[in-house]
């Protein structure tokens, strides 16, 4: 199969194919290389020889309908949650945060399910956009004949001429009961989550002036994904053609909603003692310099949350949590299971709107 990418924007009946007609993706190593190129872009993480920066060329684009999804899918046979490993790594993860290593650290962790039989992975594409109305949905297939499902409310970079914008998001609370019918405006946020976003707006704030643009920030606000919330701030901002973005998604990626402050000794810590390598997991993807409608270009680059790597009858949920210094492990345990839900509910026979 030729490598493909197939997404959904937020609050849209309409799906855009992207196809690439022979040979692999484009290999890159590292995200300044984005500057002058087009097509639609899967970040990792942390860049190496097994996850590195893929580029989809766009040789075929076409609009596609949101499909009904199919009700037949294999059942889940088995599902190992690497709960132990995770209390090891919240400990030594804490420990660094009570010493004031950092001011905030992301710990991430996965779930393997094992299905009865191999998942259809158009079905989990289709099944998610039924789901999710309000989130960004993709679905890439990579070069080993794997694909990775993402269902995330968090932008990185999107915009058009010179008129752009990127966000900061980060708290998360659970909706139930009765706050599942609105959009979480009644919900009251703890000191530690609002504290953790303002992490983000700030470092956010920080990135756009290294490049000396002028921006507008509005929020906090509570936005709804799935059933969860989140506190979001909006920055806009302009961008002139001298503006590199490869060298601005290289500042901005990433952020303390997926790292930590200070950035680089955090994404080191995270690397060297993870137990589950997050490969695509809270990079990013989407499409990258495309010509639109008007003739120009547009750019909409997610970050990977909520994901899913799919593997014949094998799948990998990944999800996680930022941890500060008064966090409790069984609290962030049951956040990074609320999160999972958006991809369980994906792979579960029942299809909500």
């Amino acid at each position: 199969m030729n490598p493909f990418a197939i997404y959904r924007f937020p609050h849209s009946q309409q799906c855009t194919l992207i196809e690439q007609t022979s040979g692999e993706p484009q290999r890159l190593s590292s995200l300044g290389g984005l500057s002058e190129r087009s097509g639609f872009v899967v970040a990792p993480f942390q860049i190496n020889d097994d996850t590195p920066i893929l580029l989809i060329r766009p040789d075929r684009v076409s609009a596609v309908e949101v499909k009904e999804p199919s009700c037949n899918m294999p059942s889940i046979a088995s599902e190992k949650d690497h709960h132990a490993e995770y209390a090891i790594d919240f400990a030594n993860f804490h420990s660094q945060l009570e010493t004031g290593a950092f001011q905030k650290i992301v710990l991430a962790r996965s779930a393997d399910i094992s299905l009865t039989a191999d998942a259809d992975p158009m079905q989990l594409f289709w099944r998610a956009c039924k789901r999710y109305p309000r989130l960004f949905i993709a679905l890439v297939s990579l070069p080993d004949g794997s694909y990775w499902l993402t269902a995330t409310p968090e932008i990185l970079l999107e915009g058009s001429g010179n008129k752009w914008r990127t966000i900061a998001l980060a708290g998360t609370m659970q909706l139930e009961g009765d706050q599942l019918q609105g959009e979480g405006e009644d919900v009251r946020w703890s000191t530690k989550n609002i504290q953790e976003q303002r992490y983000v707006a700030t470092y956010i704030a920080e990135c756009l002036e290294q490049f000396s643009l002028p921006f507008n920030e509005e929020g906090p606000r509570t936005v709804r994904a799935a059933n969860l919330v989140h506190l979001r701030s909006d920055f806009t901002f302009d961008m002139t053609a001298e503006t590199n973005i490869g060298l601005l998604l290289q500042t901005l990626h990433p952020t303390p909603a997926v790292c930590g402050l200070p950035k680089r000794k955090a994404f080191d810590f995270i690397v060297q003692h993870e137990h589950a390598p997050r490969q695509y997991y809270s990079g990013f993807m989407g499409p990258l310099q495309m010509p639109s409608a008007n003739c120009s270009t547009e750019t909409h680059l997610y970050v990977s949350l909520r994901c899913m790597h799919v593997m014949g009858s094998h799948c990998t949920l990944y999800a996680g949590g930022g941890l500060l210094c008064d966090s409790i492990s069984e609290l962030e345990w049951r956040e990074t299971e609320a999160k999972m839900q958006t991809m369980r509910g994906v792979i579960s026979s029942e299809v909500r709107g």
